[in-house]
């Protein structure tokens, strides 16, 4: 698969916050792009539209102009992570994310007992706190480009705390080899680029070891019936959203062996209640008590029609776990 730089290829910003729009997919280099969706900052801390393309040749999606560092920084500060939980809060409760995590973890425990696990894009390490009843011998560490990490780590959720992205230079190479399992959990839509994600991953993992990516699925059918309302386009701090056959093909030529690609547990089922919560975030206090009717009416279809949907393209999320060969990848062409 072509290879190329996940550098802008136009002209200088004129907007701090993003870095010049690309005529290029920064996944295989086509020029054959769309404008798939133009969406607002749900939280409305940033005047304006973020827009995701869509490539025509590899269908990758990804933010264009894409957030600038500062961007970046400016939507990974804790006030923002504190109004995003909130928001989150209203679709999701803590005992349905918990319940999600159990599960999760109760479905990889058929992997040989780890020594050691990372857990990339971790958050409140949530997760390794629910995997620790499944796998009560291992030790999880968290990364995380948040302090939400470095709190983890206070509170005993993680035995160490990396902050930043695992491509952070010099990172991955202290942790070289050192974990039997990586897991990124809706980690790589945010990575500014995923491709270093996934080579880093595969840096720190040991021979043998495996690698775990759950992600938005782009082709899901919610996203072109919800548009701009659908949850997991997530502008602006979503930048790329990846295909599964991509995230496949990349990481069979960095020599990973692919053992499951799941559709239907990833799924997670919000996708028409948060479109009406989106829809309704600004609205006057007066109209959001009034449409509380069809937000509960949202959620129950979300709930009631998920074992049926998470069996078809409405599904809005998959994963997939591949296991590190100890053999050299072969050669990838570059663009």
């Amino acid at each position: 698969m072509p290879t190329s730089s996940l550098t802008p290829q136009t002209t200088t910003p004129f907007d701090p916050f993003q870095e010049p729009r690309r005529a290029d997919c920064p996944w295989c280099g086509s020029r054959s792009l769309r404008t798939r969706v133009r969406a607002p900052d749900p939280l409305r801390h940033r005047a304006g539209t973020f827009v995701v393309d869509e490539c025509g040749d590899c269908a990758h999606a990804f933010q264009n102009p894409r957030l600038t560092a500062e961007g970046l920084a400016f939507f990974h500060r804790d006030f923002y992570e504190r109004h995003l939980e909130q928001f989150a809060a209203r679709l999701l409760s803590a005992r349905a994310v918990r319940d999600r995590h159990r599960d999760t973890a109760r479905r990889l425990s058929a992997l040989r007992e780890p020594e050691s696990w990372l857990d990339v894009g971790t958050g409140h390490a949530r997760f390794p706190e629910a995997a620790k009843e499944f796998f009560p011998y291992t030790s999880f560490d968290g990364l995380d480009p948040t302090a939400r990490v470095e709190q983890a780590l206070l509170e005993g959720r993680v035995e160490e705390a990396h902050r930043g992205y695992l491509a952070t230079p010099g990172l991955a190479t202290r942790l070289r080899a050192r974990y039997d399992v990586v897991t990124m959990f809706h980690h790589l839509e945010h990575a500014p680029d995923p491709r270093a994600e996934l080579r880093a991953a595969l840096t720190v993992l040991r021979p043998g070891g495996h690698l775990v990516v759950e992600v938005p699925d782009p082709r899901c059918a919610f996203a072109v019936l919800l548009g701009r309302w659908w949850l997991p386009y997530g502008q602006p701090r979503h930048l790329h959203l990846l295909p599964l056959a991509n995230l496949r093909a990349e990481l069979e030529g960095l020599g990973c062996t692919v053992l499951v690609t799941d559709r239907k547990a990833p799924h997670v089922p919000y996708d028409l209640s948060a479109a009406v919560t989106l829809a309704l975030a600004h609205a006057h206090p007066a109209l959001q008590l009034a449409a509380t009717p069809v937000l509960a009416l949202a959620s129950a279809l979300d709930h009631g029609f998920a074992p049926l949907l998470r069996r078809t393209r409405f599904s809005n999320a998959y994963r997939v776990v591949a296991r590190k060969e100890a053999r050299r990848p072969r050669a990838v062409p570059r663009g």
